[in-house]
């Protein structure tokens, strides 16, 4: 059985150790598919975020 690599597990800690700032422990308690959900969740709201980025018009924007 071939295991998680180890370069990606380190990635992804420390983006969510980054923005999250949460600890290693609470980050390797975390199964992979929970993991990158957060990695994914924490980019989508960075990209967001981030000037210059398109967003979707409000109906308060009207």
């Amino acid at each position: 059985m071939i295991g998680y690599p180890l370069d990606a597990l380190h990635e992804e800690i420390a983006f969510l150790a980054y923005y999250l700032h949460w600890d290693r422990s609470t980050l390797l308690e975390l199964d992979h598919r929970e993991r990158r959900r957060y990695c994914d969740e924490v980019s989508k709201i960075h990209r967001a975020t981030s000037p210059g980025a398109k967003r979707e018009r409000s109906l308060l924007d009207l």
